[in-house]
């Protein structure tokens, strides 16, 4: 489940639905369409998707789902409550309504059971998308692809079941669209009710669920990158994931599958020959859980093993087919329910080891718990993630790492890269690490914004002449570029596509045909950056990048966690760039020493977003009043002074927008 945020600022609703109506009529959609949304249309085209559909299609339903049984008393508790045209609908993992309650689901029947809701089936929804990336989200409108939900608003939450690490459904709300696209006022409701259902689920997991649950969540607590397994799903930590291949979670679970299935065969043969990979039935060579009970009778331990704790016993390196040889475990204390554990190399990296130790519940193995070793982990960092080597870069967050992976993948070769994203992203901060990852020459940086006349000809001649080639160019704002500077870099891309060009473009603004090409062009190889409101998990670590370098005779800047919280919860429209501004505000102004605390964040940022849904007349006060804060130091009688209004007349909006305890 998500934590409850701002919905990010989009284009309007207007513009969606022009760029939609010349997506449906086979033109491009054009630059103001978020490109996540234009791709997500194209793959209902590419599903075969009619725009016209009258309702969803219906598949089988599932008979007795044990989501719908959790789910049920929260569901029945919370749809009475809605209002305004509100419906609650609640999918299973393969988007197959199971229920719905609340106002009617904009173009289904009173009995949703079975209708198909997934992007093969009905194209852009808010459900779908949750599922797909596991948070929450919404979908607004003209966002999506049928005719038949373009007045209507969805957010939709991810369901986690306790022993699984993928969404086992979704809760959604409904509401009738409102043009101003707002947060979508059912969002709260809809966090609540997954928490709820989520809450549910926990307090029906069986015995041996838990343990497993418990066992990794223990284990994560302590910082290790952990894996947690029962043979048919697993539990995989960031940490983890960063550090295992999915080759290497495979054969984990293949382990498990086989430590769970030899239980069931004698706890003396099964620890006494080889792993998953080579023993057992078929399917366990494929990590497919075996139908029946194990191999045809338990194997004899060879002489030479001893026997561990409870009659564990840990098979030679010998017993084992490579790569997975498995060493005498080191003694290390282990929860009580853990048997001897097992240590075994992977091929993920060089001394990289993982220790999977054995889960067991009333004298049955349950499951395995596998951690990647401290020794392992600082092997690991030696080598370190490629966008931990770009110079500059500072996130480790999950949108952030797959940007910049994407960019360094097509920074391989020297042809033009467009980076795209919201003004102060990062774009030229990524842009300047990845030619510095090529090893050219020192780039010729040209900012667009800057109207130099004749930089980009100069430099498309210069390199036109050359043949061997010529320093890179680093150009920034290319969507403010010149009809001379569009015109000398179409007419170069034409002669020699593969230039070294790196381009960063900032969307929103109008652009002419030609610039339009250019763009177009410069697409097909193109990656777009996260905005800072989409990976806040990097902010502790962006603060300290920032605050690294104090001023001469001042101690570097430390944040409290409130402080720290009032910064994740902000929506910061200036991404990374207004980040950094902040940090040198708060560090020139402060006095005191200690962490930052909240009051001394700038007055904007100690603010918690709005408790209740505003107009655009409110939303437009409220941002005078914080602006207007923001210029005078917070203080209340020269802002309320410069807006023209009473200081009684001031505090009482800010009591009005919840602002006043701030």
């Amino acid at each position: 489940m998500t934590s409850i945020d701002d919905t990010p600022a989009g284009p309007a609703l207007s513009s969606l639905r022009r760029a939609r109506d010349r997506f449906l009529g086979g033109r491009p959609p054009g630059d103001g369409v978020p490109e996540d949304l234009a791709q997500a249309w194209r793959r209902a085209r590419f599903f075969g998707v009619p725009r016209d559909l009258t309702a969803p299609p219906r598949v089988r339903p599932p008979v007795d789902p044990p989501l719908l049984a959790a789910a049920r008393p929260a569901l029945d508790r919370v749809a009475p409550t809605l209002s305004g045209g509100m419906g609650l609908v609640l999918v299973d993992s393969r988007c197959r309504a199971l229920w719905s309650g609340g106002g009617r689901y904009a173009g289904t029947s009173a009995d949703v059971a079975g209708l198909d809701l997934s992007e093969k089936a009905v194209g852009h929804n808010s459900a779908a998308l949750a599922l797909r990336t596991g948070r929450r989200a919404e979908v607004h409108g003209p966002e999506h692809f049928l005719d038949l939900w373009q007045e209507v608003s969805a957010v939709s939450v991810p369901l986690y079941e306790p022993a699984a690490g993928r969404p086992a459904g979704a809760v959604t709300v409904v509401a009738p669209l409102a043009e101003d696209r707002t947060a979508h006022p059912g969002a709260a409701i809809a966090e609540a009710t997954a928490h709820a259902v989520e809450t549910e689920l926990l307090g029906r997991a069986r015995p041996p669920e838990r343990l497993l649950l418990d066992a990794y969540l223990r284990q994560r607590a302590d910082g290790a990158a952990v894996v947690a397994l029962d043979g048919s799903s697993r539990l995989v930590s960031p940490e983890a994931a960063r550090l295992l291949s999915h080759e290497t979670l495979t054969r984990l679970e293949r382990r498990a599958t086989a430590l769970v299935r030899d239980a069931d065969t004698g706890q003396e043969g099964a620890r006494a020959g080889a792993p998953a990979e080579t023993s057992g039935p078929e399917d366990a060579r494929t990590g497919t859980p075996a139908e029946n009970t194990g191999p045809e009778g338990p194997r004899s331990a060879a002489p030479e093993e001893s026997a561990g704790p409870e009659g564990a016993h840990t098979a030679t390196p010998e017993a084992i087919a490579a790569p997975e040889e498995f060493a005498v475990p080191e003694e290390f204390a282990v929860p009580e329910e853990f048997a001897v554990p097992e240590e075994f190399a992977v091929p993920d990296g060089a001394g990289l080891t993982v220790r999977m130790s054995r889960l067991t519940h009333g004298g049955e193995v349950i499951g395995a718990v596998a951690t990647v070793c401290p020794a392992a982990r600082r092997a690991r960092a030696a080598e370190r993630h490629d966008h931990d080597r770009l110079p500059g870069l500072v996130g480790t967050s999950r949108p952030w790492r797959l940007a910049v992976s994407g960019a360094m993948e097509l920074a391989r070769s020297a042809e033009p890269l467009l980076l795209i994203g919201e003004a102060g992203v990062g774009k030229t901060a990524l842009a300047r690490a990845l030619l510095t990852l090529r090893g050219s020459a020192a780039p010729r940086v040209v900012d667009a914004a800057e109207q130099v006349p004749g930089e980009v000809p100069r430099w498309c001649h210069a390199l036109a002449e050359r043949e061997g080639g010529g320093p890179p160019l680093l150009l920034r704002h290319a969507e403010r570029l010149a009809q001379s500077d569009v015109a000398a870099l179409l007419s170069l891309l034409e002669r020699r596509p593969a230039v070294p060009l790196v381009a960063t473009h900032t969307p929103g603004a109008p652009t002419g045909p030609c610039l339009s090409r250019l763009l177009d062009i410069l697409s097909a190889r193109s990656v777009a950056l996260p905005p800072l409101r989409e990976r806040v998990e990097d902010i502790p670590a962006l603060l300290t990048a920032f605050t690294g370098h104090p001023s001469p005779g001042r101690p570097p800047l430390t944040w409290s966690l409130d402080a720290r919280r009032a910064l994740e919860q902000h929506t910061w429209p200036g991404n990374v760039a207004e980040l950094a501004h902040v940090v040198r505000e708060v560090a020139e102004r402060r006095r005191a020493t200690g962490p930052v605390r909240r009051e001394e964040l700038p007055y904007g940022l100690r603010v918690p977003p709005a408790t209740r849904r505003l107009s655009g007349m409110e939303r437009a006060e409220r941002t005078a009043i914080l602006e207007a804060l923001r210029r005078h130091g917070d203080n209340k009688a020269r802002a309320a002074e410069s807006l023209g209004i009473g200081r009684a007349t001031l505090y009482r909006k800010l009591r009005a927008y919840g602002m006043d305890q701030a």
